[in-house]
């Protein structure tokens, strides 16, 4: 097995959560090639650094990626990048898509890369901006257990890896994630609401549940955001709107019916056209859009641009 500085990766894709992950990549000592559709957002990896590729094709080229990382914006953008990369790629390399895709398509480019003798992981994240920045997040690896070692020194540097299975239930167990999370978003708001509205210092409330058996990380973080009405994105309600599709089209499949993540999933269409680039706690936002007159907190909202 290669060491770290002789391990070569390709990173296409160092939007909100890409670059701080190529990031942890270059601080663990790896040789990193970026790459990203707008320029400015790969070279501000320079400084740490990273090697600026024109194109993607070239950032594969000329790293002679050992492993490529894709972190892109949905299953659409992955299959065409790799698309384009396909004549780069080395029999033996490994293909890592750490995005968020629907997992037919993640066994799709499984197969297709199989016939190329390249290797697939699809390797979804969760824990926001933050866990990016802290090299914490949560890493499920859909892989064939002869390649997942090849690929656990290099996830580790980005978070905790957990093998779940074959290629495509990376994805599947991302959705799981996102169907805990988006549902948990929605009953903190609606929680804090109530307890504004029944007259109750909601800030207190979250604080006395803090430790029982409603303690969890949305309760605490997001929690926080709905009290500071700060929607700035760490996960951007577009892309948990995309999640919340893609769980219902995963649950066709499996042909189970999911009736509270069906209600989740109109909440986040409703913020779609409004908010798209918003945190996802903005599900506070649709529940008092629903609620005419009641709000929680006196403080102004905080929204990007």
């Amino acid at each position: 097995m290669k060491t770290v500085s002789e391990t070569n990766i390709a990173f296409l894709g160092t939007g909100l959560m890409g670059k701080p992950m190529a990031r942890r990549l270059l601080l663990a000592g790896y040789p990193v090639t970026v790459w990203n559709r707008t320029r400015a957002k790969a070279e501000a990896l320079t400084a740490d650094g990273g090697i600026v590729a024109e194109t993607a094709l070239l950032a594969v080229q000329q790293s002679h990626a050992d492993i490529v990382i894709t972190m892109l914006e949905d299953g659409g953008a992955v299959t065409g990048v790799i698309a384009q990369i396909l004549p780069a790629l080395r029999a033996g390399s490994i293909v890592i898509d750490m995005s968020s895709i629907q997992q037919s398509q993640a066994q799709a480019l499984h197969t297709l890369l199989q016939t190329q003798g390249v290797h697939f992981i699809d390797a979804p994240v969760s824990g926001g901006v933050i866990g990016a920045e802290a090299g914490s997040l949560a890493i499920m690896a859909g892989a064939d257990e002869a390649v997942y070692p090849e690929a656990v020194q290099v996830l580790s540097a980005m978070g905790k890896p957990q093998r779940v299975g074959g290629p495509g239930t990376g994805q599947l167990a991302k959705l799981c994630n996102q169907l805990i999370v988006g549902a948990t978003i929605n009953i903190v708001a609606e929680a804090l609401l109530l307890a504004q509205a029944g007259g109750a210092d909601p800030a207190a409330v979250r604080q006395a549940l803090r430790g029982g058996f409603a303690e969890s990380r949305i309760l605490e973080v997001h929690g926080q955001r709905m009290l500071d009405r700060t929607f700035m994105p760490g996960g951007q309600v577009k892309s948990q709107a995309k999640d919340m599709e893609n769980i219902l089209i995963a649950a066709q499949h499996a042909g189970v019916d999911l009736p509270i993540t069906k209600l989740v999933t109109d909440v986040y269409r409703s913020l779609l056209p409004v908010y798209p680039h918003a945190d996802h706690s903005a599900a506070l936002l649709a529940l008092e859009h629903k609620n005419p007159g009641k709000r929680l907190s006196d403080k102004q909202d905080i929204l990007p641009e």
